[in-house]
């Protein structure tokens, strides 16, 4: 053969080289009469589109030996060949045979054994194509085969009906789900008349006994593929069918072992250990003490098969209750995942990336997620429990547990493996689920999948690339769905805490303990309403968010705060989107909503921050430095003052947001946002430790916002060039102690340019903290800043802002000593550094005099305390438990804490903090405070302040005084981590005796 005819042939994607030749002799006049080797071309019209067809197969010289076999078997037998004359009448049958010939070897050998066979994939008359829906033709099995006897000819039909299966898969006529479909149908009809060949076998004088086959597995999902053992279990109806039904269960399993394939019996109760048949009343009494997780699990694919088709659907619906109850027990979520962990453990480590099934991003990824999905949430929606992956997912999707993009996603990964699944096991008709190595498999595999070379990028790596791209998906939503922690939630509240009919709905909130079921249900009709896809993810997602608000003091105010919420945010696209799918958003916004009015007013004014509770990192405060960039960078945007504060303010709103659930969360357990892990190993904690962390994070937003507005305030009014500028923090924000309902103590200090206008430069001072403390105390929906100066010289009566000079000049000559005590806490915040520097160096002497106090200043302290004690606590305030002014008290230890300090700190350096627990723990330390006397102070301070934030997180108005008893004393508790209030207050008080006796103590300690 020459080399220009062989080159001609490998355009019909024959073989070069060897190949080449032999494909040229196989369609020469010795062989086929197919081509003329002269002439290089076809030997007819007929020939050409037969050659054309044999091209388009997965394999062309595999399809071209294929049929040289057929045609010669035929020619064996006698007879003259009619197989290529149909060929060429036939397109339709042309296209089948040679789609089977060149992509499954074993279906080829079949058909040489059997060459009249091919008649089965003839265009019928009506010139449709042959029925493939997997029914069994016994008849045409019989007439086209020489064997007698029922198992050969139900052999022989069952290879009839699949090839007739494969054509069309092949060929495009029957896509994968109505293969699936076929090839399920055509599992029933084998195991029937496997059935009625056992029953028909049975002694003479058996009753007939009354036994269901039940599809499980893939089979009974409609969802089978080529080459698998089919799952069954056997159910009789009574004891007395026990015997004949175990022979008929038995003879069955193995007529379809000749016939077919392994029937797997396994999944019975004990497994292979157990009975082979069991009644209904022995599977209920299994299932209902002994079945673990995934015997649940396996009975979502349960179907009627074979056999008694009315008592197999009985035995279904007796099962059903517990099924759809398995996911309540708490360990079933886990089950399922640890299930899946256990499968891939199984894998042999180097065929694990080249599984499609077992391994990851493979089809038991799929399968699982869908599973444990329908488990969970089929227990309130019968709309998942479908036996199939592909309606259960769709029926997921269309309810609103799957986003719709994920969904998609799932099922292109899914159809994309399960032909990959199919095209490996056709090839020979084995079980097989691992994608070849071999350089000449892939290029079959490729090419039997419909993949082409492109420029660039041969077919196989066309294919690859397809492969690792839905893999990678598939593993990721795996993870996503399986791992989901809305799912555990979901799975404990009760089946029908899931069905919120409005009967049901009332009596579940009744039981929930909220005061006005009727109101409460309005909100939820309101919220569930309609069939829209928002109304569908509401219903998923309210009864776990109920059973959050029911742990509240105020259930109705939580879902009052949802609605709210909701309404605002129900129609962007991402809102249930993100607590449906983003890790523990949808719980921590109910804890959050139930928890703290303070923080559900400033999601209602901002909602989109609730995009916070997605990430730990998210939950974490902000560096100083960052917030300082931030904020100033945002004022510099606008050159209208009160746009600038605007911006500023809004991004305050947005810190304090993130401050306030982070606080509410940190002592919610599992919801709690923590740190990252450390690179030594140590534990992750809170985001928001303590109430020292959460002092010094508000009082970083306070000097941000400070810093911004100071900012725009010297924009709107310049002063003379030169002019220095600088806030003091005093009070809690200059200790680092600020709390949720805390103004910004400050004072105002400048310095006229050297050889300035002293009256213009004091003017120009004035005019800017005036427009400081405008801005931002301006009405606005953000949360005001208060900008309060009355710890200056004088108080209200003196000046709002001095110069350096005149403060130096005033601490000098008029300074009391409750100014120096003030002025423990003074701290540079914003505006000149130098110039805040210079200011702290000024009053170093005056805060912590070198010699301490005279015996007239340490009794005119306590004078002072005591007229506090007096005349500031309120009317009617309960001084047991308010957290300022109370006995043991934030006061009571601050008080204790700065004596020692203006006593000792002029000597010892380590005590001139501006924190109380430092400057505290630093006298302790140095010997000042008995250490029992210091951790007292310390747990009543820490105390106080804990209670004080949740006051203000609790009621969202600001108040010192916690309350003995009620609603807002359950929520102060359940918000530092307590469960009775009554323990909780007498703790409280318990804490407060002792520090205030402690602080009694040092106050009245010798000088």
């Amino acid at each position: 053969m020459t080399r220009a005819a062989r080159g001609r042939l490998a355009r019909y994607g024959f073989a070069e080289g060897d190949g080449g030749a032999r494909a040229a002799d196989l369609l020469g006049p010795d062989g086929l009469g197919l081509w003329r080797v002269e002439e290089q071309e076809p030997a007819d019209e007929a020939a050409g589109e037969l050659l054309a067809a044999l091209s388009r197969a997965a394999d062309p010289d595999l399809a071209l030996r294929q049929l040289h076999r057929v045609v010669e078997a035929e020619r064996r037998t006698g007879e003259k060949p009619a197989l290529l004359d149909a060929l060429a009448a036939d397109p339709g049958l042309r296209r089948r045979l040679v789609a089977v010939l060149g992509a499954s070897s074993a279906l080829g050998d079949h058909l040489v054994a059997n060459p009249d066979q091919w008649a089965v994939l003839a265009t019928e008359p009506d010139g449709l194509a042959p029925r493939a829906d997997g029914r069994l033709d016994l008849a045409a099995a019989a007439r086209l085969t020489a064997a007698t006897g029922p198992i050969p000819v139900l052999r022989q039909a069952y290879r009839l009906a699949l090839l007739r299966i494969a054509a069309a898969d092949l060929t495009g006529g029957r896509g994968l789900e109505q293969t699936m479909a076929a090839l399920s149908g055509l599992a029933d009809a084998t195991l029937a008349a496997a059935y009625d060949i056992a029953v028909d076998e049975l002694p003479e004088g058996t009753p007939r006994p009354r036994l269901a086959v039940v599809a499980m597995g893939k089979c009974g999902g409609d969802e089978l593929n080529y080459v698998s053992d089919v799952d069954v279990i056997f159910v009789a109806a009574t004891d007395d069918d026990l015997a004949a039904a175990t022979q008929v269960a038995t003879r069955l399993i193995h007529v379809c072992g000749l016939v077919a394939w392994p029937v797997d019996a396994a999944l019975r109760p004990e497994g292979n250990r157990g009975p082979l048949v069991r009644t209904i009343a022995s599977h209920l009494a299994y299932y209902r003490r002994w079945a673990r997780t995934w015997e649940f699990q396996a009975l979502l694919k349960a179907r009627p098969a074979a056999g008694d088709l009315t008592l197999a659907r009985e035995w279904i619906d007796a099962l059903a209750p517990l099924v759809w109850t398995a996911a309540e027990r708490p360990e079933a979520v886990e089950d399922v995942r640890a299930m899946r962990r256990k499968i891939i453990d199984h894998v042999p480590p180097k065929e694990l990336e080249r599984e499609i099934k077992r391994g990851p991003g493979g089809l038991r990824d799929i399968e699982f997620a869908v599973q444990l999905l329908q488990l969970v949430h089929g227990r309130g929606d019968e709309s998942l429990r479908a036996p199939g992956t592909i309606p259960a997912l769709r029926a997921l999707v269309a309810g609103g547990y799957v986003g719709r993009a994920d969904g998609e996603a799932l099922l292109r990964g899914y159809r994309f493996l399960r032909g990959v699944e199919h095209r490996l096991q056709l090839q020979g008709l084995r079980r097989t689920h691992t994608v070849p190595t071999e350089p000449a498999a892939l290029r079959w595999l490729a090419a039997a999948l419909g993949y082409a070379a492109t420029p660039g990028r041969s077919a196989v790596e066309e294919f690859r690339a397809e492969w690792v791209t839905h893999a990678t998906e598939v593993r990721r939503l795996h993870a996503k769905l399986l791992y989901r922690p809305l799912l555990e939630s979901v799975a404990r509240v009760p089946a029908e805490g899931l069905r919120l009919t409005p009967e049901a709905a009332r009596h579940r909130l009744e039981i929930l303990g909220f005061a006005d079921p009727a109101g409460a249900l309005r909100h939820l009709q309101a919220l569930t309403g309609g069939v829209s896809r928002t109304a569908a993810i509401q219903r998923t997602l309210l009864p776990v968010l109920l059973s959050e608000f029911a742990d509240a003091p105020e259930p109705d105010r939580g879902l009052l705060n949802y609605r709210q919420v909701s309404d605002k945010l129900g129609s962007t696209p991402w809102y249930l989107r993100l607590l449906r799918d983003s890790g523990p958003v949808a719980r921590r916004l109910a804890r959050v909503l139930s928890s703290s009015r303070y923080a559900a007013d400033l999601l209602a004014r901002e909602p989109e921050a609730l995009r916070l509770l997605a990430e730990d990192t998210e939950l974490t405060p902000r560096p100083r430095e960052v917030l300082f960039e931030g904020f100033t960078a945002a004022a510099a945007r606008h050159g209208d003052p009160v746009e600038a504060t605007r911006a500023v303010r809004a991004l305050r709103r947005r810190e304090l947001v993130r401050l306030a659930c982070a606080d509410v969360l940190s002592r919610a357990g599992a919801l709690a946002p923590l740190t990252p892990r450390s690179p030594d190993g140590g534990g992750r904690v809170p985001t928001l430790a303590d109430v020292s962390a959460v002092g010094a994070a508000l009082s970083d937003v306070a000097d941000a916002t400070l810093a911004a507005a100071l900012r725009t305030a010297r924009a709107a009014q310049p002063g003379p060039r030169g002019m220095r500028f600088a806030v003091i923090g005093m009070g809690r924000l200059g200790g680092r102690e600020s709390n949720f309902l805390s103004d910004a103590d400050v004072l105002f200090v400048y310095d006229p340019p050297p050889g300035g206008d002293e009256r213009a430069a004091a003017d120009a001072a004035h005019a800017v903290a005036e427009e400081l403390r405008r801005l931002l105390s301006a009405p606005a929906p953000d949360p005001p800043l208060g900008v309060d100066a009355d710890l200056r010289p004088e108080g209200r009566q003196g000046p709002l802002v001095r110069s350096l000079a005149a403060y130096a000049q005033y601490y000098a000559r008029w300074s009391k000593v409750w100014e120096a005590q003030a002025l423990l806490r003074a701290r540079f915040v914003c505006g000149d550094a130098d110039l805040g520097a210079e200011f702290e160096a000024m009053i170093e002497p005056v805060r912590h005099p070198a010699d301490g106090l005279t015996r007239e200043q340490v009794v005119e302290i306590r004078r002072i305390k005591a007229r506090v004690e007096t005349e500031r606590l309120p009317r009617g305030a309960d001084p047991a438990t308010h957290t300022k002014l109370g006995r043991g008290g934030l006061a009571d230890v601050e008080w204790a804490v700065q004596l020692l300090q203006l006593r000792h700190a002029g000597r010892l350096p380590e005590l001139r903090g501006t924190g109380t627990l430092a400057a505290l723990a630093a006298a302790r330390d140095a010997g000042l405070v008995d250490p029992e006397d210091a951790a007292e102070m310390a747990a009543g301070w820490t105390l106080a302040a804990q209670v004080r934030n949740a006051l203000m997180l609790v009621r969202g108005r600001a108040g010192d005084q916690l309350p003995r008893h009620g609603v807002e004393l359950a929520g102060v508790v359940r918000l530092l981590g307590g469960d009775d209030a009554g323990e909780f207050l007498d703790e409280y008080l318990r804490t407060g005796r002792r520090a205030r006796a402690a602080m009694e103590r040092v106050l009245d300690a010798p000088s």
